[in-house]
């Protein structure tokens, strides 16, 4: 078939690249000039099955409550006149019921565990190179309370297949070194020896050129403006590249936009219950010879994250509810650092920290949709949230098969419209 994939971030590149495999005519488009160009360029750097817990859970309302006012809280709610904030609000707040945090908890798992050996599989076969390390990794708690619901949180994640287990505060030491100048701030940890982390922009940019070798078409600096539709199925997109508009045509569609999905298919009258939530990095050069750490850290009670990349260190993180909108929060940008120097006041960089921000594609449930909408030839591979790039080959392997007719292997509730 012919397949048009909109969106060029890493869970567009991977779906064209496992789209292609399976023998179809691929082509991309993308409003950016290279691939991995938003939501991709500057995320945490983690595959990370262990961060599997959803931001809904029945602990986050007390969370909230403390975070309030905050304005560098980990989670940061800026009311709007939006009715889709609203909605998706009250979503999320059903799926705060146990049994809900349950049942998504094991969908994420399934299909993180799955992507985690799909990209390892790629890896091997392209020899991909990424500044990926095979680390694990390491969760740090310095709140008792918080340890003690994580204790859970990873007894419930063994019994799915994962290996998250709980280690003592020398033990967190023994794994990762660099944190002994924290040793006074931690009550303990828990590390997922199979996790890994590495660049993902790094990662789409070296899978494209794969794909781009192997037949698939790439259209950069490319908008999607509308979806034109024809009964019961898609008969076009209509897209512009300089001036005039096109009409691009083909046997399927999947949309791959992340955040900017819902405002793509609502033209349509599709409603994808997808709302951006906003994270922040800082990426530090390190001077040579400086004591940073190997092993990917997520600091579970900042909602931080600190991956190794080569010799940069990233730290990211937080989630901010604001609508689409893409300015630096200084006080959230700064409390990224400030964090890092509490950890390792002993870090050596060079030059100023490169601050950035992005937009998370988050559904309530922090389970993304990957499947077939009500029109017959138009597909979905968007809402991942925070773990977009870890769960990116895995739903891209699972798309390709659905659309070629195959039933995918993880345990997943993929949409069959």
């Amino acid at each position: 078939m012919r397949i048009l994939v909109l969106g060029a971030g890493v869970v567009g590149t991977t779906s064209a690249w496992y789209l292609s495999r399976a023998g179809h005519q691929v082509t991309v488009i993308d409003r950016q000039p290279v691939p991995g160009n938003e939501t991709s360029f500057a995320n945490g750097g983690q595959i990370s099955v262990s961060h599997a817990e959803p931001w809904a859970n029945p602990h986050v309302v007390s969370r909230l409550l403390k975070w309030l006012g905050q304005e560098d809280a980990p989670l940061r709610w800026r009311w709007r006149a939006d009715p889709a904030q609203l909605a998706w609000g009250l979503r999320f707040l059903a799926e705060c019921l146990p049994g809900r945090t349950r049942r998504n908890i094991a969908a994420i798992v399934a299909l993180a565990l799955y992507s985690r050996r799909c990209l390892q599989a790629l890896r091997t076969e392209l020899n991909l190179q990424y500044d990926h390390l095979e680390r694990g990794i390491l969760h740090v708690y310095t709140d008792p309370r918080e340890f003690a619901l994580a204790v859970d949180a990873a007894r419930l994640m063994r019994q799915f297949g994962l290996d998250r287990d709980p280690v003592d505060v020398e033990q967190c030491l023994a794994i990762e070194p660099a944190l002994a100048d924290a040793r006074s701030l931690l009550v303990g940890g828990d590390y997922t020896r199979s996790d890994e982390s590495g660049d993902a922009h790094k990662f789409t940019r070296g899978l494209a050129a794969h794909a781009q070798a192997a037949g698939v078409e790439f259209r950069h600096e490319t908008t999607v403006e509308r979806i034109a539709t024809g009964g019961s199925r898609i008969a076009g997109v209509v897209v512009r590249h300089g001036d005039g508009p096109e009409l691009l045509t083909a046997d399927a569609y999947v949309v791959a936009l992340g955040s900017y999905s819902p405002l793509l298919l609502r033209q349509i009258g599709y409603s994808l219950p997808v709302y951006p939530a906003k994270g922040y990095s800082a990426t530090l050069t390190l001077a040579e010879g400086s004591l940073a750490p190997t092993v990917s850290l997520t600091d579970d009670e900042r909602k931080l994250v600190f991956s190794r990349l080569g010799n940069r260190l990233r730290i990211a993180g937080t989630a901010e509810f604001n609508g689409y909108n893409l300015d630096l929060n200084p006080v959230r940008s700064q409390a990224l650092l400030e964090r890092t120097r509490q950890l390792f006041p002993h870090l050596q960089t060079v030059g100023e920290p490169a601050l950035w921000c992005g937009l998370r594609p988050a559904t309530p449930s922090n389970v993304p949709l990957i499947g077939r909408t009500r029109f017959g030839n138009l597909w979905l591979n968007t809402g991942h949230g925070t773990l977009g790039w870890t769960m990116s080959c895995g739903s891209a392997a699972a798309l390709a098969e659905m659309i070629s007719g195959t039933r995918p292997d993880p345990d997943f509730p993929f949409l069959q419209c």
